[in-house]
């Protein structure tokens, strides 16, 4: 529960939060939970868990015990402290400053679009599987991608432009399809152990992974990249009725199904194959196919429940645009971007402006990352960018229990900093290791060149926005004080040095903004 001292922290330091008001209250604890399950489950990164082999379910267990438990503690102080439109990017922004704020924001926006981008591969390979062997050249030929890239884009755009009220049954049904899909597959072993068609099938058996650079990263991506997301839902506070608490309870009641889908889900494809084979941009459908195989209509039932997975791919990505229109709308409320980006359509009271300006990126970006690499690298290496970028927003969250001045309200027990900590040095090694490919690529080096190339460009493009921001705004709009006794606003401090001195706040903060 929020404290008092927090309560009047977050009422100073975010006035602009007031113009959430026009938006509309859509969303309840039914669809908050179902939007919980949508986007911490990613179907392909079942893909990276399969590449553990027999090891997998001691992985998941580390996996759950060193980041997922530490993100839903963090997670869920920060949502009853905070419960604000713009989740992670308020957090920060209030528990530091606005230079850090502004850099998370970036990261997350890009991280989100990026999501939007690979519409067209994840698409496209579905479809293929769901087609049939002679349908493969869906997924490989670049003008089947571009046409599906400008319809499928400009679809999200007209969703988002509708609002929550609209998109919550989007997301909705795709979280429910998520849960059978799953459900399915985590019964085809059962299934075919009775039909005599497999021989042995151990879900829960106990392996030590190797202790090898390969396995590391394999580790990695399964802690960060499976399980990160339950700040995203966060963003829509200010669109969530009675925020405070049914954000937080939506977390508990999601992370439990979460955790048995993943293990479940891991341990049937390894039923059906092997970590060398698995495909990384379709495990799931790949794994259906073979286990449907054995029946009189299984493939027919192979291909429905593949389409039906294809629906949670478009539904999520439905939410990831609408969670990126939000960020540059909340930024515009503080004055960090231009208004423009903030205006609001008359009947729906969505950000017009800044869904547009989403959806166009997306597409270009769907583009982009095409040229000059297989199928397969590609999606990997989309992947890789959006999570690093990601991961580098959640350094900052798991930060603000460890580092945030106590006035803020945001420095819990020491247990609570104790998982706060763990999940740091988890998203740590994640961000270090993204680098490191798990499937054969063309070139290693241009790999990491890559994505090291996307990483400092996009924290460097933010530093640029926000100092060429500063210089703009007009005298009246003063920039947060940074809290010079945490470390990480100290080294802010250091990257954008002030050209004037900044008003004390909160009182000079108010006056500005009343």
């Amino acid at each position: 529960m929020a404290t008092a001292t927090n309560l009047e922290f977050t009422r100073a330091e975010a006035p602009s939060q007031a113009r959430g008001a026009e938006l509309r209250k859509d969303l309840g604890l039914t669809d908050l939970v179902l939007a919980q399950i949508l986007m911490v489950i990613v179907p392909e990164f079942f893909g990276a868990a399969v590449k553990a082999g027999s090891a997998q379910f001691a992985m998941w267990m580390l996996a759950i015990l060193l980041f997922f438990v530490p993100q839903v503690l963090v997670v869920n102080h920060l949502n009853r402290s905070m419960p604000l439109e713009g989740g992670l990017y308020e957090w920060t922004r209030l528990a530091f400053n606005d230079l850090i704020g502004f850099v998370v924001a970036c990261n997350l926006w890009l991280t989100f679009v990026l999501q939007v981008a690979q519409i067209a591969l994840v698409t496209t390979t579905y479809l293929a599987y769901a087609a049939g062997p002679k349908a493969a050249w869906i997924a490989s030929n670049r003008w089947v991608l571009f046409a599906a890239s400008v319809i499928l884009v400009a679809t999200l755009m007209f969703v988002a432009r509708l609002g929550l009220k609209v998109g919550k049954w989007v997301t909705n049904v795709g979280s429910f399809i998520t849960l059978l899909t799953l459900s399915v597959l985590a019964l085809m072993p059962f299934l075919n152990r009775a039909s005599g068609t497999l021989s042995e099938y151990h879900p829960f058996r106990i392996a030590a992974p190797p202790l090898t650079l390969f396995s590391l990263s394999v580790f990695a991506k399964m802690t960060f990249g499976a399980l990160s997301g339950f700040d995203y839902v966060a963003i829509f506070a200010g669109e969530s009725r009675r925020p405070g608490r049914n954000l937080a309870r939506s977390v508990l009641v999601a992370a439990p199904i979460i955790a048995l889908l993943y293990i479940l889900g891991t341990s049937s494809i390894l039923a059906f194959v092997s970590p060398d084979a698995v495909d990384v941009i379709g495990p799931v459908p790949q794994a259906l196919s073979l286990g449907f195989h054995a029946f009189g209509a299984g493939e027919i039932i192979a291909r429905v429940v593949i389409l039906m997975l294809l629906a949670n791919y478009l539904s999520s990505y439905a939410f990831y645009i609408s969670g990126a229109a939000r960020l540059p709308m909340v930024a515009g409320w503080d004055h960090l971007l231009p208004d423009w980006f903030a205006r609001l359509h008359a009947r729906y009271k969505t950000p017009v402006n800044s869904i547009l300006f989403v959806g166009c990126f997306s597409f270009v970006a769907s583009l982009a990352v095409l040229i000059g690499v297989g199928h397969q690298e590609a999606f990997t290496l989309l992947q890789i960018w959006i999570f690093t970028c990601y991961a580098l927003a959640y350094l900052a969250m798991f930060a603000i229990p460890l580092f945030a001045a106590k006035r803020t309200g945001t420095r819990p027990a020491w247990w609570l900093r104790v998982a706060a900590a763990s999940g740091f040095l988890v998203t740590l090694l994640f961000v270090l290791l993204s680098v490191f490919p798990i499937i054969p690529v063309v070139s290693q080096a241009a790999y990491a060149f890559k994505t090291l190339l996307i990483v400092i460009g996009v924290n460097g493009l933010a530093l640029v926005l926000y100092h060429f921001g500063r210089q703009k705004r007009p005298p009246h709009q003063p920039l947060t004080q940074p809290n010079h006794g945490c470390p990480v606003s100290r080294l802010a401090a250091m990257v954008v040095a002030c050209s004037r001195r900044v008003p004390r706040w909160p009182a000079a903060r108010i006056a500005s903004r009343g």
